[in-house]
């Protein structure tokens, strides 16, 4: 059967698409909402939010996550803010320019309604949130405050000091709380979703193991929403959490979600360089360290190499030796250009020598002149628990010299398919926040993680979920059904075929090796010929893990490198897909960087002005388009899908912040 991708976008001018769709949405009456179940998986800021907004309007909820707490879920990693269109500065922001900065920040390759949509209920969230009585950073006169993040010339950037993920989510986690002992939200933690329930094609239900106990249980309900953010982790190295995983979507995926973009992944401009071969994660400086830090590097390769071998300190470097590059290159924005432009220019600096860290990957942060205009008090008021935490990880103090960053995976765009409803093509089954690919095209702007998850979870599915169970009737589904039990059948079979294998090498062996490939061919910078290998050895690192691998241990308790080998082994199927992905989108556009697809010294555009050389060049005739891939299975190529992206209002043109 053909797949069509209709993405129910309202028809009617773009400002006004919004308020059409929730007008002419269907309504469940409040007696009746109380018939109905909805499975929510995860329960970061996406998860949490619309866990408890559904259970406030009357649904009965199941929340899944598989941390010992809620409030444990990797949106608390958040550091440097939340985006909104409030104009609280009157610097000119607005609903559209927010609109336009975050279509422009994706490279022209985001769907134009939802973006807007986005930008449309950025305002409200504030006020839920400060309704909650999340302590939001305020100006001398009591009015909240706001700075600037890449990708933009205004601020709307609202923040607490350098943890607003964290007081988001403690925020949403109290509004969670309240449901779950009302009777609204049953909790389940520690508990790991591990395929998808389908009856007649709908999603409607899922297979958990408990963490604890190794118990594997089914848990049936009218729809599914999974809210399990992204997949960064294929890589290995990222500054996600350990247990960051792509398993839930991933087999979301293996039922016949459509998995959508899997190439776009971002690297972030400001983390701290790679320090050993044995280094298990990266850790993130938040973004917002660049609206007083001043990105450089030396001018010259013998002063780098100086600098590595410590005869002398950056302190020592004079004025006129240090390349402030990103001012250079694009004066308009400085040191907050967008993240995937902040981050290749980091790179080039490197690959002409002139790199920093012991590494030779790394680049300086720095915080002398902002220190000297501002007093280091303010300094700390801002930015403090973050230079602490640069401190206790670099062993320097960033008040006396600057930081060392490099680029590092940080977030992904990719995820499932969803319509304009956030409904997968897989009818039932809603996806939310990182998990889905709906709003940041090519690059995600900085602060606008946390504006899509509590977007999704607080004002859009509460809505939009209605229309699909009006069609469903509430509690027609059991756990006792067939597909329910051969689902749980299947599940305990893939275990226990891992559990034998009983082979020489490690489940991490497997998932660094994995990285290595993904980040060498499918990184920074990606060619055909790279990503040609890559699709030579992922399969047969795929074929030595399902007859070497090693987990010990059984299945029936808490068994962490059971865990982990599950989850590597969606990595591995699923960074095959990222590469096929990434080998047929012949353009560069955001974080997807294709080598040969860049602005050279003689290109045109070049000679004329318009762009810089080694920008990336995009092709809008052939490939303006959603990939959206469907999974047919191990050493079977996917299958390719395309949803046009139309632009009703938007000037599509060559990107540029120079």
């Amino acid at each position: 059967m053909s797949i069509v991708l209709d993405s129910k976008i309202p028809t009617g001018p773009l400002a006004q698409k919004w308020s059409k769709h929730k007008m002419d949405s269907k309504l469940i009456n409040p007696a009746n909402k109380r018939k109905f179940s909805v499975i929510v998986v995860g329960t970061g800021l996406a998860g949490g939010a619309a866990a408890a907004s559904l259970a406030e309007l009357g649904y009965q909820v199941k929340s899944f996550c598989y941390q010992d707490s809620p409030r444990r879920a990797h949106s608390i990693a958040a550091q440097g803010g939340i985006n909104a269109s409030k104009n609280y500065q009157n610097d000119g922001d607005s609903i559209r320019r927010l609109f336009y900065d975050t279509i422009k920040g994706g490279d022209f390759r985001s769907r134009e309604a939802n973006v807007y949509r986005l930008a449309e209920v950025s305002g409200s969230i504030i006020d839920q949130c400060v309704a909650q009585g999340v302590p939001f950073a305020r100006e001398y006169g009591g009015l909240l405050d706001n700075r600037s993040f890449g990708g933009s010339q205004v601020s709307r950037t609202f923040y607490a000091r350098g943890q607003t993920g964290q007081q988001l989510l403690i925020g949403c986690y109290q509004a969670l709380e309240k449901e779950i002992h009302k009777g609204g939200v049953k909790m389940y933690p520690r508990t790991e979703m591990l395929d998808l329930v389908l009856v007649d094609g709908h999603a409607k239900g899922i297979v958990v193991r408990d963490l604890n106990t190794g118990k594997i249980s089914t848990h049936a309900a009218d729809a599914v929403i999974l809210a399990t953010g992204g997949y960064g982790n294929v890589f290995f190295l990222s500054t996600n959490a350990m247990g960051c995983n792509v398993t839930a979507a991933w087999r979301a995926a293996r039922r016949g979600a459509l998995f959508a973009n899997p190439c776009y992944t971002q690297i972030h401009p400001t983390c701290i360089p790679v320090s050993g071969e044995y280094q298990s994660k990266l850790t993130l400086m938040s973004e917002s360290l660049r609206n007083d830090g001043r990105i450089w590097a030396p001018t010259t390769p013998e002063l780098a190499q100086k600098l590595r071998a410590k005869t002398i300190s950056a302190a020592d470097v004079p004025e006129d030796q240090r390349d402030y590059f990103l001012e250079r290159k694009y004066p308009s924005f400085g040191n907050l250009a967008p993240r995937d432009i902040s981050s290749r220019a980091a790179k080039e600096v490197c690959d002409e020598g002139r790199g920093i860290a012991p590494t030779g990957l790394g680049v300086y942060l720095d915080f002398r002149d902002a220190t000297k205009r501002l007093g280091e008090d303010v300094i700390r008021a801002r930015y403090g628990n973050l230079f602490s935490m640069y401190e206790k990880i670099a062993g320097e103090d960033p008040y006396k010299l600057p930081m060392m960053i490099y680029p590092a995976v940080h977030y992904t765009m990719g995820g499932l398919w969803v319509d304009y409803n956030l409904m997968s093509n897989v009818p039932g089954l809603h996806v939310l926040g990182e998990a889905n690919f709906s709003d940041h095209g090519a690059n995600r702007l900085g602060a606008s993680a946390l504006m899509q998850g509590l977007a999704d979870g607080y004002f859009v599915i509460p809505t939009t979920i209605a229309n699909y169970l009006v069609t469903q009737k509430p509690g027609s589904i059991s756990t006792e059904m067939p597909e329910f039990k051969q689902t749980e059948l299947e599940t305990r079979e893939r275990i226990n075929t891992m559990l034998a294998i009983q082979g020489k090498r490690t489940v991490d062996s497997f998932h660094r090796e994995l990285g290595n490939i993904i980040w060498d061919q499918c990184g920074m910078a990606r060619s055909k010929e790279g990503l040609t290998l890559a699709l030579e050895k992922i399969p047969a690192l795929r074929e030595e893990f399902w007859s070497n691998v090693r987990i010990p241990g059984s299945g029936e308790n808490a068994n962490m490198e059971l865990e982990k080998a599950g989850r590597v082994a969606d990595f591995i199927e699923f960074g095959e897909v990222m590469c096929y992905d990434a080998l047929t989108r012949e353009e560069s556009c955001g974080g997807h960087f294709r080598t040969e697809h860049q602005f050279f010294e003689t290109s045109p555009e070049v000679i004329a002005g318009s762009t810089q050389a080694g920008e990336a060049k995009r092709d809008d005739e052939n490939f303006a388009y959603v990939a959206a891939w469907e999974y047919k299975g191990p050493g079977t190529p996917p299958i390719l899908h395309k949803e046009p992206l139309v632009y009703e209002e938007t000037h599509v043109s060559i990107r540029s912040y120079a």
